[in-house]
């Protein structure tokens, strides 16, 4: 991989990257009512469509799946083959199950009007519906690292016939610790392909690990959207730990925060919270790694169509959730890394849209927010007109304004699991296994 070579994007008008299309796709853009594309599909499609590989920085929420699903689909229908048994055409390769369900989604949606099968494989749920799609042979495979690699060893599927590699967030999957996973799956993989790599952020081992993957690319960087955070209203809100419960149940009491993320830090406080607040009388489910597969898909339909109002999530729903219309990101527990702050927080002001993020910062949070303040260069302005405002938290300093040691849950291995949804987030997703594309 040449780290220096950057090919210039071509000024074209917006709109004519999607007329590149062939009319199925089209059809089926159109019909999800999108007509201009983003930053990252404008830019880097024509390079895809064109087969190069692609070394592509961009956060998500971006538009990227998009971005590489659409030319795939493209490259599929331009040269139809019958798919062989446990033999795809293409490998994505996503970090979370929600992730690698999200991606489903979209094949489905844009792909509805084309020749194309596919099975989204993870772990966290029997494996035989999985191996049983593969073996009736399907054209892409999109997957989460663990369970592709139990498939690989078992025999299920050989990768003899790959044509197009795309790794998703591969900074994700360093964080989680899926380099010796991805470094294995790369040895099975044919030398001669199309290979397309996403990450967040450009960190020495993240361009070290593209090295690997991708032969002389096309570099894409959609700078991270700090115009997005800035339509962000942010303020937090100073809180004794106590108190954190009562301050959330007196701001839902406002109908105006009608579609919201509650994140916390651990898992336990996610179902603690989801139960204080459905006694309260608000719709409310929880997310995080140790719920099954059927329950963390059935929460994510419910509040997708509206019919659960509060999702309270660990962070494994930073990344990856892409949910259209979250009024308000509420931060019950700060978290420790200021980069999620800022994934967090841009769960709301999708597509050009306005948001509210409210951060809780008690005492012992107090230089969580110091560091948060430095990431984005400035103050989170205070709102104190609260009857729980603690000056304590606000003034802490030194030791009472950083936790006492303890273990903190990181949560394992949790990029095994997987799902499949039912496209764009307006249908129900349906839960584990292969799916046969819509014809």
């Amino acid at each position: 991989m040449h780290t220096q070579k950057h090919h210039p994007v071509p000024s074209v008008p917006a709109q004519s990257v999607f007329l590149s299309l062939i009319a199925p796709l089209q059809r089926a853009v159109e019909e999800e009512g999108y007509t201009t594309p983003t930053p990252i599909q404008e830019a880097a499609m024509p390079h895809v469509l064109a087969g190069r590989d692609l070394f592509g920085v961009a956060q998500t929420g971006t538009g990227k799946t998009a971005a590489f699903t659409l030319p795939l689909l493209q490259h599929l229908a331009a040269h139809q083959l019958r798919p062989t048994r446990g033999r795809p055409r293409a490998l994505i390769l996503a970090p979370t199950r929600e992730l690698a369900a999200q991606i489903g989604d979209s094949i489905r949606t844009y792909g509805r009007h084309v020749q194309a099968t596919y099975a989204v494989i993870f772990g966290g749920v029997g494996q035989n519906p999985q191996v049983a799609a593969i073996s009736r042979g399907v054209d892409i495979v999109v997957a989460t690292p663990g369970r592709l690699l139990d498939l690989m060893r078992q025999g299920h599927i050989h990768f003899d016939q790959l044509e197009v590699f795309i790794l998703d967030e591969a900074d994700r999957m360093l964080d989680m610790g899926f380099i010796r996973d991805i470094r294995a799956i790369l040895a099975a993989l044919p030398k001669k392909r199309q290979s397309l790599f996403f990450s967040a952020t450009m960190a020495p081992e993240v361009v070290e690990l593209a090295r690997a993957m991708v032969r002389d690319p096309v570099h894409v960087t959609i700078k991270p959207e700090q115009p997005t955070v800035e339509k962000i209203t942010q303020k937090v809100m100073f809180v004794d730990r106590e108190n954190k419960d009562a301050l959330l149940a007196k701001l839902l009491k406002d109908p105006a925060i009608n579609r919201v993320i509650v994140f916390v830090q651990m898992k336990h406080a996610a179902d603690k919270a989801a139960r204080k607040l459905a006694l309260a009388g608000i719709p409310t489910v929880a997310i995080h790694g140790n719920k099954s597969q059927g329950a963390r898909t059935q929460a994510l339909a419910g509040f997708k169509n509206g019919t659960i109002r509060v999702l309270v999530a660990t962070d494994i729903a930073a990344r990856g959730l892409d949910v259209d219309d979250i009024t308000h990101v509420i931060n019950y527990d700060l978290p420790h890394e200021p980069e999620t702050y800022v994934h967090r927080i841009g769960r709301t002001a999708r597509a050009g849209a306005s948001g509210d993020a409210v951060s809780f910062c008690c005492a012992e949070e107090r230089d969580f927010l110091r560091d948060i303040e430095r990431l984005i260069r400035k103050a989170v302005p205070v709102d104190a007109k609260h009857d729980l405002h603690s000056e304590t938290a606000k003034n802490a300093t030194g030791a009472a304004a950083r936790p006492p040691p303890r273990h903190h849950n990181k949560g394992g291995r949790g990029g095994q699991g997987g799902g499949r949804g039912g496209g764009q987030g307006r249908h129900p997703a349906k839960g584990g296994g292969g799916h046969r594309g819509r014809r």
